[in-house]
């Protein structure tokens, strides 16, 4: 059972509050989202949520810990690893849910108020479907955002044969198969669903230089969220 501290409490038996008492503390439904895309390390969990701190992340494991959502491992070579609970488990479809009445809802331009190439770029790396890459070879795509500072414009995916994508902040030094320079705004847009990358590539906001195959596929490869794949079965229905 979940436990709760007396002064977290409402004071009250309805099951809504009960709910609250345990999920509403900042950052903890955030935190179990990005459990359950496949982060275990505190670094990992960092990067999808880069807006929390190294020592506020800390704390609320071990709240979450304390709570039941969440339990410690350990990984190879004594690092700490963490993972959901059953008890935490039993909350990713209302947290779906959730998620898509505010992608419905939500003002689209409020959405695009908050802006982070970062954070794009590390839901973007974890989505892209390998087997729609060349085989037997490594894929490298530069991803460039030209409106923002210089230390903040430049990414770099790769992709190896059986590894997962790298996201690389400097340049690995490999040569590029693929140079994507976009309008952050747009490829936001694009990735979650808002507009697609068909409209924002006409637009001349997502430009593409290099192998044509790789750009032929795009879509193939560069799955977008799946809050976008939703908007698209809304649309044919």
């Amino acid at each position: 059972m979940a436990e709760v501290r007396s002064n977290d409490s409402y004071n009250s038996f309805c099951p809504v509050a009960k709910a609250c008492e345990i999920i509403e503390p900042r950052w903890t439904l955030l935190v179990l989202c990005e459990l359950w895309q496949g982060s275990t390390r505190f670094n990992e969990i960092r990067r999808g949520i880069p807006g929390i701190s190294p020592t506020l992340l800390s704390k609320r494991l071990k709240d979450m810990e304390r709570r039941g959502l969440v339990r410690r491992t350990e990984l190879e070579g004594g690092e700490a690893g963490y993972a959901t609970t059953p008890l935490a488990d039993g909350l990713a479809p209302m947290v779906q849910a959730l998620g898509k009445w505010a992608h419905h809802n939500i003002d689209v331009e409020v959405s695009l108020k908050k802006l982070d190439a970062r954070l794009l770029m590390w839901n973007i790396r974890r989505k892209i479907d390998t087997s729609a890459l060349p085989h037997g070879k490594t894929s490298v795509v530069q991803f460039t955002y030209p409106e923002l500072a210089e230390e903040e414009r430049h990414y770099w995916l790769v992709a190896r044969p059986g590894r997962p994508v790298d996201l690389c902040l400097l340049d690995p030094g490999h040569d590029v198969d693929l140079f994507i320079r976009a309008n952050l705004k747009a490829m936001t847009a694009a990735w979650m669903g808002w507009s697609s990358l068909r409209t924002e590539i006409a637009a001349n906001r997502i430009n593409l230089v290099g192998d044509q195959k790789l750009i032929m596929r795009l879509e193939k490869w560069m799955v977008t969220s799946g809050y976008a794949r939703q908007a698209e079965q809304r649309a044919v229905a």
